[in-house]
């Protein structure tokens, strides 16, 4: 069993934490990968909330939590929460001050054990977790490589797009806003068990986008492996460094999608796939105008 390498100093910023993490993948164990999962997908929680409670959403025991803690050379989870609750109250304020009050409602609180029979006290918990991950995503998403996204979907001949159960959604409407605006699209669906052949059939100028979070869909990790293997450009949507498909991916864009329980909100990305379209539209139809 590989041993985990313990740093000789702790990060003392949010960024530096993020590059330790990324630094490091791999080398945990697969507990201690989920909590630092959990930390990249939802720092305003791990700022704001108790060791128990944050245990509770990990879905760890909070020893795990501590140990997490002290695998990257904090002394106790109190260190630990101290760096993300510097990157809360910097420059980052006007919003992470609007986020924070999803995350301690009484509603948002309750979610893991609400009555379900509730169906308003539901619709209210995932309004707010929606709004929540849009705030943190209008914020952090990498407009650098969104403008990479699009620059390379324009110049390719057709997109082939993978994202299976949960993200299944967002790839089929993907596959139709992109039709839509005259790019040759195909889903990657597997029908009659034929996803290899599909994959197979990803040619040199295409590209294969790959939409994936966490509980990454096995089938969309190979899909993304086998055409990287085969030299094809791939684009991935994911929800953060740790993602197996982010080291696979030419570009990528991370989305954190907002999570009640087992439930995860689908909004962020399908915000994001809907700029990735209309601006793709946009490009190619100025490419067009410009040619007659």
């Amino acid at each position: 069993m590989q041993r985990d390498v313990k740093p000789t100093e702790p990060a003392r910023d949010y960024e530096g934490l993020r590059e330790a993490l990324v630094a490091r993948a791999g080398k945990l164990s697969k507990r201690l990968s989920q909590v630092a999962q959990f930390c990249l997908n939802h720092p305003e929680e791990v700022a704001i909330n108790t060791l128990v409670r944050l245990a509770e959403q990990a879905q760890v025991p909070p020893a795990t939590i501590t140990r997490f803690a002290k695998e990257l050379g904090f002394a106790g989870f109190a260190e630990l929460q101290g760096v993300f609750r510097e990157r809360l109250l910097g420059p980052r304020l006007p919003y992470t001050a609007r986020m924070a009050v999803p995350a301690v409602q009484p509603g948002a609180e309750r979610i893991g054990d609400a009555d379900l029979d509730q169906p308003g006290l539901v619709f209210g918990s995932f309004v707010q977790a929606a709004v929540h991950s849009l705030l943190r995503i209008e914020e952090a998403l990498d407009r650098s490589q969104l403008d990479a996204f699009v620059g390379v979907l324009a110049g390719c001949e057709a997109v082939h797009v993978a994202a299976a159960r949960g993200a299944f959604g967002l790839g089929a409407y993907a596959v139709y806003g992109l039709s839509n605006i005259g790019k040759r699209a195909h889903l990657v669906d597997n029908l009659g068990a034929m996803r290899a052949e599909q994959i197979f059939a990803v040619g040199p100028a295409d590209v294969l986008l790959v939409m994936t979070f966490d509980d990454y869909t096995p089938e969309t990790v190979e899909a993304a492996r086998s055409a990287a293997h085969n030299g094809r450009v791939v684009l991935a949507i994911t929800d953060n460094e740790l993602s197996p498909v982010a080291g696979l991916a030419d570009h990528v864009l991370y989305v954190p999608e907002a999570r009640l329980g087992h439930f995860r909100s689908q909004v962020p990305a399908m915000v994001v796939c809907q700029a990735i379209i209309v601006s793709l539209g946009r490009r190619l139809g100025t490419s067009r105008n410009e040619k007659n």
